[in-house]
């Protein structure tokens, strides 16, 4: 068997020379956010500049400084976009272009995202940052199992950047040397996610959902200041586990409080597990060739029928809006896309299913400085969560358990959790649009 060494330098070569082997015409997908391979994007955008390029689509989803050359409108004749969850990348590329149009946003379920890329799209190419190759010949994806432990083995051309600075991480996320066909090396810092301070609601909603927490649950975090909230105030607690689409700085204070033990889980026993992971360099360096955390990509970690076999789960996340039947939109701001679906629907599906379940569903009453009222009488944007999904609802005013509650009952309840100014205008429309008599 050939040295693996042997294998590495035969495929070490620049990024100019990596990208000069993507067909003119293709599909393309790349890491999500600190996967990013900086060199290899700056690469591509090279040779667009250079006229080489023909038609090239991108898929990704969380595209950041590492993406940013690519992120022009001139290039907009040569690349199409496709994001599944969008960044301010995306939303300023639609500025300088002056249309939405630009990205072509791609909708998909999260879990659902790896078959749909690999069996409806037809990835051609494959490129994201891994961790350096180890002593068995392994790189590893890091902080991005998500679709790419998928996409990495199966697509016809695979680009690995190399970066010492990401974390090696246990489960499904390794691939061999000889799995990957160009290897190039960029030994920069990864892209970190900071924790802004926690506001006041901050604190005062993730008390309310603090309470509902038993000893023991398996909780899934989304992204913001209320779960971060959340996971701060459960440091108390006893022997909880993690079971999350998402990563983040806040559970390594928790781990490090003794809070999680993941013994009472039923499946990934003893371990923390997670698909994609975003945060500070602590949670990095946390990670990094820790045994007792592990990643697989978001088909298994997502899925309904995976989430629900452990007990006790718990999920948390946030959104944009919920009208008063108790439709949610987490994506949609003034008629455009802002974000993406991510995997809020597919936790609050399978915490459902979990026996002792719960989900949440927690926001600030309001936006735009007191002046927007986060409960509508109908949505503004677009439907990403039905009016069967929700659970408990939660906002500074108080929460509410969704579940058994009929239309009239919803709505009364709702416009309770909304800001005290709002709430007779929600009741004048509840009772305008047939709700409530």
């Amino acid at each position: 068997m050939q040295d693996i060494y042997s294998i590495y330098h035969q495929k070490l070569t620049t990024p100019e020379e990596a990208v000069a082997k993507i067909p003119r015409k293709c599909n393309v997908s790349f890491g999500l956010g600190p996967s990013n391979p900086p060199a290899l994007l700056a690469s591509l955008a090279e040779r667009v500049d250079a006229g080489d390029v023909d038609k090239i689509d991108l898929y990704y989803q969380i595209a950041k400084d590492g993406a940013k050359p690519l992120f022009k409108a001139k290039y907009l004749d040569h690349l199409r976009f496709h994001a599944n969850f969008m960044t301010d990348l995306d939303r300023e590329l639609i500025q300088e272009a002056g249309t939405s149009s630009v990205i072509d946003f791609m909708p998909c379920y999260l879990w659902q995202l790896p078959r749909v890329l690999l069996e409806f799209i037809n990835i051609d190419v494959f490129m994201i940052t891994v961790s350096p190759m180890d002593k068995h010949g392994y790189f590893s994806l890091g902080t991005s199992c998500d679709y790419a432990s998928t996409l990495v083995r199966q697509c016809k051309t695979t680009i690995v950047e190399v970066n010492e600075n990401m974390p090696r991480v246990f489960g499904e996320n390794l691939i061999h040397v000889s799995e990957v066909d160009s290897i190039v090396e960029n030994h920069t810092p990864l892209l970190e996610l900071e924790e802004r301070p926690l506001s006041a609601k901050d604190v005062s909603i993730g008390a309310k959902i603090t309470e509902m927490v038993p000893d023991g649950a398996c909780l899934q975090f989304g992204i913001g200041g209320i779960p971060n909230a959340v996971a701060k105030s459960l440091t108390n607690h006893k022997d909880l586990g993690i079971h999350t689409e998402m990563l983040t700085t806040s559970v390594v204070d928790l781990h490090e409080a003794g809070a999680i033990t993941n013994h009472k889980k039923n499946i990934h026993r003893f371990k923390s597990v997670f698909a994609l992971c975003w945060g500070t360099r602590k949670l990095y360096d946390f990670i990094d060739d820790n045994p007792s955390v592990e990643s697989y990509p978001c088909s298994h970690i997502n899925d309904p029928s995976v989430i629900q076999r452990n007990d006790n789960v718990v999920s948390v996340n946030s959104i944009i809006e919920i009208d008063l039947m108790g439709q949610v939109n987490s994506e949609y701001i003034a008629g455009h896309e802002f974000s993406g679906v991510g995997g809020q629907r597919d936790f609050m599906s399978g915490a459902f299913r979990s026996k002792g379940g719960m989900s949440f569903l927690a926001f600030y009453s309001t936006a735009k400085n007191d002046q927007v009222s986060k409960i509508v009488p109908r949505l503004t944007g677009i439907v990403t969560d039905s009016r069967m999904e929700p659970m408990w609802v939660v906002t500074e005013y108080g929460m509410t358990n969704l579940k058994g509650k009929t239309n009239s009952e919803r709505a009364l309840a709702l416009i309770e959790l909304a800001a005290p100014q709002f709430r007779q205008d929600l009741l004048n429309q509840a009772k305008k649009i047939g709700l409530i008599r």
